[in-house]
C-alpha cells in the first residue's frame, strides 16, 4: 500500500455521503470539503473533498474494497439479505431510500437498497 496521509478526490453528494459513513465506520479521521482555484485562463472553481486516512501502527485501517455494483450491473439486496463482511470486520455500503449507510445500520432499521461495496 503507498501510505498516503489525505486523499483528495473531486467532489459529488454521492462521494460526500460515502466518506461520511466510512467516517463513522472508523476507516477515515476527517472528511473536509474543499474548493480548488481555478487555473490559469479558466474562470470556475472546482470542488474537492480531502480524506483523511485513519492509520494505526502504520497500518491502513481500510485494508481493501471490492465493488459490487456497477452501471453496467446494479445489484440489489432485501433487508433479509445483508450478512456480515469479512466475518463481521468490514462493511458494506447501501444505497437506500433513506439515503447511503452502512450495512449494519440497513440492517438495524431493516432497510434493502442497491449495494454499493464491501469494505474492510
Amino acid at each position: 500500500m503507498v501510505k498516503h496521509d489525505q486523499v483528495l478526490i473531486p467532489f459529488s453528494k454521492m462521494k460526500f455521503k460515502v466518506a461520511g459513513v466510512l467516517l463513522d465506520a472508523g476507516y477515515l479521521v476527517a472528511v473536509e470539503r474543499k474548493n480548488k482555484a481555478a487555473k490559469k485562463g479558466k474562470k470556475t472553481e472546482h470542488e474537492y473533498l480531502l480524506l483523511t486516512l485513519k492509520y494505526k501502527d502504520g497500518i491502513g485501517a481500510l485494508q481493501g474494497v471490492k465493488m459490487l455494483s456497477k452501471p453496467s450491473r446494479r445489484t440489489y439486496i432485501k433487508a433479509s439479505g445483508i450478512r456480515p463482511v469479512k466475518s463481521g470486520y468490514g462493511i458494506a455500503i447501501i444505497s437506500t431510500p433513506e439515503g447511503i449507510v452502512s450495512s449494519k445500520d440497513a440492517w438495524k432499521k431493516k432497510l434493502g437498497g442497491e449495494i454499493l461495496c464491501e469494505i474492510w
